[in-house]
């Protein structure tokens, strides 16, 4: 099956473990970019991309390139989300609330609902979000953990 990873990209480690195990057990996996260009076109980190865009905020610089870049990252994941059999959540703790599931991830979940692709969730929903009602919405299954419920 083919599967596409769905997470913030602070969960880059248990990404890559994740896909690893999901490898093991003959699945396909596609994950997050963990790349982009930066203003110059040379490919650099995520991480790398957030500091810099954080750092260009807080000082009012402009950050053009900053916004295409999210905007071309967000249109990656979204082709991954289509090309997938499935999509899985990996739904950490972050920012003080048990399985987060932020906003890309969220719009990544809505793309998987309307294109009626399974969602699974790899914690429970996390109860803590305005937006809970709309993840309830889209029926996704809760594996808690268990990667061998993934069908």
């Amino acid at each position: 099956m083919l599967i596409t990873i769905c997470a913030s990209i602070q969960f880059w480690p248990q990404i890559c473990e994740i896909k690893k195990q999901l490898e093991d057990l003959g699945h396909e996996v596609l994950t997050p970019p963990h790349e982009v260009s930066n203003k110059d076109g040379a490919m650099i980190p995520v991480e790398e991309y957030f500091r810099i865009r954080k750092e260009m905020v807080e000082k009012g610089e402009n950050i053009d390139w900053v916004w295409e870049r999210k905007y071309q990252a967000i249109m990656w994941h979204f082709e991954k989300v289509a090309k997938a059999d499935v999509i899985l959540v990996l739904n950490f703790d972050k920012n003080n609330i048990a399985n987060y599931i932020g906003g890309n991830t969220l719009m990544e979940m809505g793309v998987a609902c309307w294109l009626k692709k399974p969602i699974y969730l790899y914690n429970d929903i996390p109860a803590e979000v305005s937006y809970f009602e709309e993840i309830k919405g889209m029926q996704p299954i809760v594996i808690n953990r268990d990667l061998s419920l993934l069908k």
